[in-house]
């Protein structure tokens, strides 16, 4: 083999992250001339929804240490440790990444202050005294402009996201501090599950080479803290006990995970677009795809009770995009967001998502052309399954601005395909990864 067909693929993983890149560059310059003409795309320092604002913290130590660490040690003790150390591990990892980067911003304004504003949850949670009574009436309130209308991202989703908050207060644990750490800790669960799902429907080194990518995700920005997180811990907890429930033949984990995903539909409507993900399992799962159905069984007493206390999904959805063109969202050009968002993903991804995916669509061709069944497979069919919820999500329209956030439940699962990535380049689109984050979290101010 020559030197440059030996270089090829380098090169071409440089191309598709320099073209990410010039994405992102190309939708910050062209929000800005937007801003200049009278025409704001309303992100603040698009298409970022943030801030500028160039500081460092008390994370910053602590951040450039987990980074450093994971860069260094991390795709070794990966290969290395057994397995169900090394998900504790990892799990404990992530959730040190999102704290050190979310304390960037310091404590009350990194954790505690962040889902306590008149936009968030918690500003409604004083006013729930009666679960019932406020799941019957939930739908009434979601219009804006009334005397009771719900606050901003309550009014956006389901009730699920604020009963999640509601049943903390009642357990003792009110206030912002303690939301801020139970988003970031089920957020962390991601860095646990992705990996552990590629092993179940993959290969074990496939999986190795995934988890330093799951735990040092860009993402985590956003995860510490939004309720975002949240969302994105529950639903890759949910793929995961799917994926155990048909590869090992347990209805079990079926049900569990049908029952984790039904109720992340009812924590944020967009997660009904976890659907390409969850069916990638059942295709990669093969003849034992069967027990998959035990999973609807889960998901039916989740959508029973919701319906049951009065909470109509889809009256709720089609009230939600009447309220989302009540806001700035009809002022929000299609025709900028519909690319714009896609750079945002460039940024909450990372640049190794550009690598994986370029790397994704040949190797399911390949296979696809071949017709033979790989046992690899999980590297590319997960990977573009994220990426078809991403693109659908897109072109929806419902999603203009602030994906870096909304997308982070099918972002996280682009990482599936790292191990398409060669070993030998693996440390250094990891080094990029965690480059991305700190720069995006050292020099914003990220909001919501």
């Amino acid at each position: 083999m020559s030197v440059e067909t030996r270089h090829r693929p380098a090169r071409a993983d440089l191309i598709a992250v320099t073209m990410a890149g010039g994405l992102f560059a190309a939708a910050a310059v062209t929000g800005g001339v937007l801003h200049m003409l009278g025409r704001p795309v309303h992100a603040p320092a698009a298409p970022l929804f943030a801030h500028w604002l160039p500081h460092v913290g008390p994370g910053t130590p602590p951040a450039l240490l987990v980074a450093v660490l994971v860069c260094w040690r991390g795709p070794a003790l990966a290969a290395q440790l057994s397995w169900r150390p090394l998900l504790a591990l990892s799990y404990a990892t992530a959730a040190a990444w999102t704290f050190s980067l979310a304390l960037i911003d310091g404590w009350q304004r990194g954790i505690t202050e962040r889902l306590t504003t008149e936009h968030e949850y918690l500003h409604e949670v004083p006013g729930i005294t009666d679960i019932p009574a406020t799941l019957s009436v939930f739908t009434t309130r979601i219009l804006d402009f009334q005397p009771d209308s719900w606050a901003t991202h309550v009014s956006a989703h389901p009730p699920g996201a604020l009963l999640v908050f509601v049943w903390l207060d009642r357990a003792g644990l009110g206030g912002g501090a303690w939301a801020g750490v139970l988003c970031i800790l089920v957020a962390a669960l991601a860095g646990a599950a992705v990996p552990h799902t590629v092993r179940l429907l993959g290969t074990d080194e496939a999986a190795r080479a995934v988890l330093p990518f799951a735990v040092l995700f860009p993402g985590a920005v956003w995860f510490g803290v939004s309720a975002d997180g949240l969302f994105t811990g529950v639903t890759a907890t949910g793929i995961a006990l799917l994926a155990h429930g048909v590869i090992r033949g347990r209805a079990v984990g079926a049900l569990a995970g049908g029952a984790l995903l039904a109720f992340g539909c009812y924590l944020s409507y967009g997660l009904v677009l976890m659907a390409p993900i969850a069916l990638a399992v059942v295709v990669l799962a093969g003849p034992r795809r069967r027990v998959a159905g035990w999973a609807l069984v889960g998901a039916a007493p989740v959508v029973a009770a919701f319906t049951a206390a009065g909470f109509f999904w889809p009256t709720g959805y089609h009230l939600l995009i009447e309220r989302y063109y009540q806001g700035i969202a009809s002022d929000r050009a299609y025709g900028y967001w519909v690319w714009a968002n896609l750079a945002l993903m460039a940024v909450a991804a990372g640049p190794a998502a550009a690598v994986i995916l370029r790397r994704a669509v040949p190797a399911g061709w390949r296979t696809l052309a071949t017709v033979r069944p790989r046992a690899d497979n999980a590297t590319w069919v997960l990977t573009l399954a994220a990426a078809t919820a991403i693109v659908a999500a897109d072109l929806s329209g419902y999603s203009k601005a602030e994906v870096e956030r909304i997308w982070l439940p099918f972002a996280v699962w682009l990482m599936t395909g790292a191990a398409l990535i060669p070993p030998a380049g693996r440390r250094t689109w990891l080094a990029a990864q965690a480059v991305v984050a700190l720069a995006i979290n050292h020099l914003f101010l990220t909001i919501w």
